[in-house]
């Protein structure tokens, strides 16, 4: 389920009663590997994230990593570990067009940053390599966010949203001074989701960022097309994405149904020399292939295999993991 998805069902819920009011926990578990050139990687993760309406109009929400990565060093394998919130906000329901949020939020730039970015959501371990363009390398800004549904429709709906973020240095909550938004246009019946982004860099060499999405699941199947571009002044690239579950066979709990092939190309090309946004240093190409399990209680075993081509050499990528979503109230309701 999209962050955004349970927000919004959690503010539709409240005025339905107090038990809707009780907080929830969710997030993931996870425990992944990665090969890289014979060097394997492992990455135990936890993230976690709390979900708190506070009456009828307010909402608290905060998602934290925690993160082990064991890395072989020549001398066997070396540790590090970090653990931190990846934001922390809180979101004023003004009107049923308006929602003002404030505080350390995710940028709302692309799709990938804000929906599929957590771990128990992303089909493949690594993020898109355009991933960091718009979103200011942090991903974050601290400050303010206006968003909500500007019409909607039986055909179509159109909805924004706008930030502005201030610069912040501190090791919690860093974030570079920008501003920008996001707005997509999404036609119920043919299920297909179009979005345009904007994002400014405010500090230091100011820096424009434009993007592009365009999302669709065809009526009764189980494919799913994702697809995003972004430009900024020193790179740009896109990704396509396509993900299809054999539930036809069977039905979503037979063995085979639970099966989900993944396949994602991707692209970036230089425009200059800077290295400042994050993309390889030369153009790439890079294809992946996974294959994803959907066992019972939520959890998903995730392999993929990649393929990266680029004038510095090409690398083959090997993936595996495991995922545990969990979801309970922080206390009963009554």
């Amino acid at each position: 389920m999209r962050r955004i998805a349970l927000a919004l069902v959690l503010f539709c819920s409240m005025r339905y009663g107090t038990a809707q009011n009780t907080p929830l926990i969710s997030g993931g578990v996870g425990f992944l590997t990665s090969t890289n050139g014979g060097n394997t990687t492992y990455l135990p993760i936890i993230e976690p994230l709390f979900a708190a309406p506070i009456g009828n109009h307010f909402f608290v929400e905060s998602r934290a990593a925690l993160v082990e990565v064991f890395f072989p060093n020549g001398n066997g394998y070396g540790h590090t570990h970090s653990i931190g919130l990846t934001y922390l906000q809180g979101a004023y329901l003004a009107s049923p067009h308006i929602t003002v949020v404030g505080g350390s939020f995710l940028i709302p730039f692309g799709t990938y940053n804000e929906r599929l970015s957590p771990v128990w959501i992303n089909n493949l371990q690594d993020g898109p390599l355009i991933s960091s363009l718009g979103t200011m390398s942090t991903g974050t800004g601290l400050g303010g966010m206006m968003r909500g549904s500007a019409i909607s429709r039986r055909k179509y709906s159109i909805d924004y949203a706008a930030y502005f973020s201030a610069l912040s240095q501190n090791e919690q909550f860093n974030a570079r001074r920008s501003s920008g938004g996001r707005v997509n246009l999404y036609l119920p019946e043919s299920r297909l989701e179009i979005g345009f982004s904007y994002n400014r860099l405010l500090q230091g060499t100011q820096e424009n960022f434009y993007g592009t999405h365009v999302w669709w699941q065809p009526k009764n199947t189980a494919l799913r097309l994702r697809s995003e571009f972004a430009r900024g002044g020193h790179a740009q690239g896109y990704w396509i994405e396509a993900d299809y579950r054999l539930q036809r066979f069977g039905g979503p709990d037979s063995w085979i149904g639970r099966i989900e092939p993944v396949f994602r190309m991707q692209q970036t090309f230089r425009l200059d020399t800077s290295a400042s946004d994050g993309l390889p240093l030369v153009n790439t190409q890079r294809a992946d292939f996974g294959l994803n399990y959907n066992l019972p209680h939520n959890t998903r075993i995730l392999t993929s295999y990649s393929r990266q081509f680029s004038s510095t050499g090409n690398t083959n990528i090997w993936e595996t993991g495991i995922v545990y979503r969990f979801l309970f109230p922080a206390w009963k309701g009554k």
